[in-house]
Order: C-alpha cells, then structure tokens, then sequence
C-alpha cells in the first residue's frame, strides 16, 4: 500500500511539473510560425529555446512513439507482460516454499523457471532495436520541429526579469 501512495506522489509530481507546461495544439501546430533557419546559430537558439517552452508536449510525443511501438511489436509486449506477470504471481502466490509430490518449490526456482522462459521469449521482441527506433525516431521528430519553430515574441523577453 506503501509503494502504491509513493506511485501516486510520483505521477502527481510529474503532472503538475511536466504535463502542466503543454501548450494548446493551436499553438504546437501552428503553420505561420514555420521557417527556415537562417544559420547554424539561429538554429541552435530555436532548438535550445522550443525544447524549453515545449517539453511537455515533446514528453506527449516520446509517449504516444513507446505506445506506437509497443502495439507494432507484439511479441516485446507479451514478454513484458509475461516477465512483469509472472514476477507479480511469484511473489503474491509463492512466498514459502511448496511441497509437490516428492519435490520442494522454492520461489528462487521460480525465478529461475521464469527468467529461463521469459528472457529468450524477451530476446526475440528486439527490445534493443525498439529503443533505438524510439530514440531516433524522437530526435527527428523533436529536433525537426524545435529547428522550423520561429520562437514567439515572449522569447525576446526571456531573459528579462521583472522590475
């Protein structure tokens, strides 16, 4: 019950701090704002300064690009599902060890009979690829996006402090 409040705090804590900060669609979406950047500089400037006022909606875009990722590739989600089940079966089912027939059941050889099963089963859904495929699959779309995006006229007044 412990663990669950300490969930609780976390995703509130990200709520409030993160997905506070996203911006309207009007505003993410918004065609006019769109340039070429002169130079390197300007575009270093927009990528530095878009990451900033658009962080909440680009963690929305790595979340829905997992999402995406993990529905395409079915055999990683039934491995994460079984690794992640069967973790959770052990330890509420099978705390002491059992007696069946002649043998001991110890929740040690549990573990062993799942990670035997489960980590080929999880080999075989590529996870490596799938994080790979979503780190750079992000960077373009993010990247590319903080790049085109001329920053709004409070941008000029970022630096400014208030008197």
């Amino acid at each position: 019950m412990e663990q669950l409040m300490k969930v609780g705090e976390v995703a509130r804590h990200f709520r409030e701090t993160k997905l506070s900060g996203l911006k309207p669609p009007q505003e993410f979406f918004d065609h006019r704002q769109l340039s070429r950047p002169k130079d390197l500089n300007e575009a270093t400037s927009r990528i530095t300064y878009n990451t900033r006022h658009f962080s909440g909606n680009y963690l929305l875009v790595i979340a829905i690009l997992a999402v995406y990722a993990m529905l395409t590739n079915p055999l990683l989600l039934i491995s994460l599902a079984f690794l992640a089940g069967g973790f959770a079966a052990i330890n509420k089912f099978a705390p002491e060890p059992m007696q069946v027939g002649n043998h001991v059941i110890t929740q040690k050889s549990l573990y062993i009979a799942l990670f035997v099963i489960g980590l080929p089963l999880l080999y075989l859904g590529s996870p490596v690829s799938t994080f790979f495929w979503l780190v750079g699959s992000s960077a373009i779309l993010i990247l590319g996006h903080a790049c085109l995006m001329e920053p709004g006229v409070e941008s000029e007044y970022a630096g400014i402090e208030g008197v």
